[in-house]
């Protein structure tokens, strides 16, 4: 049976992705960086890899595909907005909110459009 093993973003600046990704989620490097690959793995060990690859392909405004990243709840979603808003990331004008919307669209230093989920909306 397959499993996911690691989540592939391509970026334009490896480091600087590393960098805010890290800051992000708590993960480091598997192993040295390089110039144009590294895969980032959680700093407790237990959870999907991140590799972040050399790409000069251009970010896409609708992404097929995206990162959702889980908060506890409406208060735990806001405060880690503006932690994610501090460490670069900036937020998205998104014309589709639903009017319950679970969610906050934002971007990473790349550009890469990822999602602050909470958990605890019902």
């Amino acid at each position: 049976m397959l499993k996911v093993g690691s989540v592939v973003l391509g970026v334009a600046d490896v480091p600087r992705a590393a960098a805010f990704w890290s800051a992000a989620l708590g993960y480091v490097p598997r192993e040295e960086m390089a110039d144009d690959w590294v895969v980032l793995v959680p700093e407790d060990g237990a959870g999907v890899q991140l590799s972040l690859g050399l790409s000069a392909s251009p970010v896409q405004e609708r992404p097929r595909v995206h990162l959702d990243v889980y908060a506890g709840d409406a208060a735990d979603q806001a405060a880690e907005v503006e932690r994610l808003v501090s460490l670069g990331a900036r937020r998205v004008d998104w014309d589709s909110y639903p009017d319950d919307a679970d969610f906050v669209v934002l971007a990473d230093p790349d550009g890469n459009r990822f999602c602050v989920i909470d958990t605890g909306h019902h």
